[in-house]
């Protein structure tokens, strides 16, 4: 990296650093005009900052202006920003006379070894390890700007005092701030809840926060998508497997699930016994391999489940189909030797990356390391860290090193799609695995006549299809490719008298194993069309007394609105290549 594009917003670390400085003027300006305010903590984060406080009022839109105004003042001014370090308990003694309650207990809770250092802007000064630009003058105001502001626990726990958390977001050029939200407003109007709802595909009831319920439309979609699935995973080779969804302790202690997971799983009591809802498909897959014996010459063994996972997430975290309590995981575990590694992991790439260009999605990929909290002998993991790096250079497949963020069982190499908006969606995962079969003692005859243990993958392609479902419908803002799309075409009426042409019409299309509506009300033509493009309807069928009398369909597109008029049988047959070519 060169010395000038590290300081660009390129930079990942620049980016933070300089939003890590515009929450400390957030925190500033604050002061300055709500003295009695008291200060929590404030981060960078994605695509901006925050900054907890805790106030006598709560803050409204005004209060926002007024503070963003102040901010800008503060840009101007200039300030440098100051370093200093204090012995604890001097720094203790700092901020009490501050009157700063919450960061006495941060310093109180620091390690003794830690080096507790403040920053210093003007009038200001915070306690913070940095790093940060040197001066305010640095930030530009034109281009920051305040958000919103939400409630926020203390250190994040129900237990302590809900603080009030503001959110920002900043760029060194207005036109890039400007940019920012505008993608934020066609993200609103993407919003999967939004349109789940006008079109029909899945409901969010108070009856199951969490637990998304499916309508005709979404079923429809839900189920191509899995139709979809199963085609590639059968011409890849897997094997299709269900397992319980509950089942004993016993299973998930042998597993490391209870002892590593247990907060996260619905448990319940039968017959005097615990048992779980499953999180996780995998320790049914072992032992959908342990019910018989298995050769050398078996492997690789590739079992695929489209199973139903329950995880307990908290209820703040919960966010339509992207974040739920309950979720369809496209899974599937591969068994084999070690010196199938390799070209395990190559096919499981080739068939993400078949799946993402499908539907559009740039990606790029992370390969994640050993966990402080994990399971297994270094060397295996090394050696398991050293076969998912070889493969993907073997590949030339450009990846990121995630340190310590592994799965406690094994190294993950995580791919992050990214939609039409330009964020990032993290979905298919490849894992591999030393850890389970041990603990579930897991065997092949090899062909020494000896028995080996067998080396396992865990991997998802869609991740969670109702996740996915979300995704996807943000993506195309529900105008979903005429292959995926839970009605096709739309037969409309000009009247009454071309009723039964466009229900002859209906049915030779549904013969030819399309979906479609007909919509016979006696409304206006231009109110149908219109409503069929609501409805994001790839093609409309206009059957007037001419296309009767000659025995022709009037095809208007979704995609420009133009209208073509053809035989039907024409139009079956590029329904029916764009139907198998899924083209977008």
């Amino acid at each position: 990296m060169s010395e000038e594009s590290k300081y660009t917003f390129e930079n990942k670390e620049y980016r933070d650093t300089y939003r890590h400085t515009v929450s400390h003027i957030l925190a500033q300006a604050v002061k300055r005009l709500y003295p009695e305010v008291k200060l929590a903590i404030g981060p960078s984060i994605e695509n901006g900052f925050y900054y907890d406080f805790d106030a006598p009022f709560s803050f409204t839109q005004e209060h926002l202006d007024a503070l963003e105004a102040e901010m800008k003042k503060i840009c101007k001014e200039k300030l440098p920003l100051e370093r200093f370090e204090l012995p604890r308990a001097e720094a203790v003694a700092y901020m009490e006379g501050r009157e700063e309650p919450y960061k006495v207990e941060l310093i109180r809770d620091l390690p003794e070894d830690e080096v507790i250092s403040f920053y210093k802007q003007g009038d200001f000064t915070d306690l913070c390890a940095g790093p940060h630009l040197d001066s305010t003058g640095r930030v530009k105001g034109n281009g920051l700007k305040l958000m919103n502001v939400t409630g926020a626990y203390w250190r994040g726990d129900s237990s302590k005092k809900m603080l009030q958390r503001i959110y920002g977001t900043a760029f060194p050029k207005k036109d890039e701030l400007d940019a920012y939200l505008q993608r934020l407003e066609e993200a609103k109007r993407r919003d999967h809840r939004k349109l789940g709802k006008e079109l029909g595909l899945f409901a969010l009831m108070d009856e199951g926060p969490g637990f998304p319920f499916f309508l005709p439309k979404g079923m429809v979609l839900k189920n191509t998508l899995i139709d979809y699935w199963r085609e590639i995973h059968r011409k890849a080779g897997y094997q299709e497997i269900s397992t319980p969804i509950m089942l004993n302790r016993a299973l998930w202690e042998r597993s490391g699930h209870w002892g590593h997971y247990k907060n996260n799983m619905y448990t319940t009591v039968i017959d005097d016994e615990d048992f779980a809802i499953k999180p996780m498909n995998c320790p049914g897959g072992m032992l959908v391999y342990k019910s018989q014996p298995h050769s050398y010459r078996e492997l690789p063994l590739r079992c695929g489940e489209l199973g139903l996972v329950h995880r307990h997430e908290l209820s703040g975290a919960l966010h339509g189909l992207m974040r739920v309590r309950c979720f369809t995981q496209d899974d599937a575990h591969i068994f084999m030797t070690r010196d199938q590694i390799k070209d395990e992991i190559k096919g499981v790439c080739r068939l993400i990356d078949e799946v993402y260009s499908l539907f559009g999605f740039p990606y790029h990929i992370e390969l994640s390391t050993m966990p402080e909290d994990h399971m297994g002998e270094l060397a295996d993991w090394d050696m398991a860290t050293g076969a998912l790096k070889a493969a993907l250079e073997e590949m030339g497949k450009p990846f990121e090193i995630n340190e310590g963020d592994g799965a406690f069982y094994g190294p993950k190499i995580d791919f992050h799609l990214e939609d039409c908006l330009g964020r990032t969606w993290q979905c298919g995962t490849i894992q591999l695995d030393f850890q389970m079969p041990e603990r579930f003692e897991l065997e092949y005859m090899g062909e020494d006549g000896e028995k080996h243990r067998p080396v396992m993958i865990h991997r998802v392609v869609f991740g969670s299809i109702e996740r996915f479902i979300g995704i996807l419908t943000e993506h195309f803002a529900g105008a979903f490719p005429t292959w995926l799309a839970p009605v096709q075409v739309k037969t409309l009426t000009m009247t009454e008298r071309n009723e039964a042409y466009a229900a002859a019409v209906k049915e030779q299309l549904e013969d030819a194993g399309f979906r479609v509506e007909m919509d016979a009300r006696n409304e206006k033509i231009g109110y149908k069309i219109r409503q069929a493009q609501l409805e994001k309807v790839p093609y409309m069928l206009v059957l007037g007394d001419k296309e009767q009398e000659g025995g022709m369909v009037a095809v208007r597109d979704r995609r420009d609105g133009k209208t073509t008029v053809m035989e039907l049988a024409a139009f079956i047959e590029k329904l029916a290549f764009e139907v198998k070519s899924k083209a977008r």
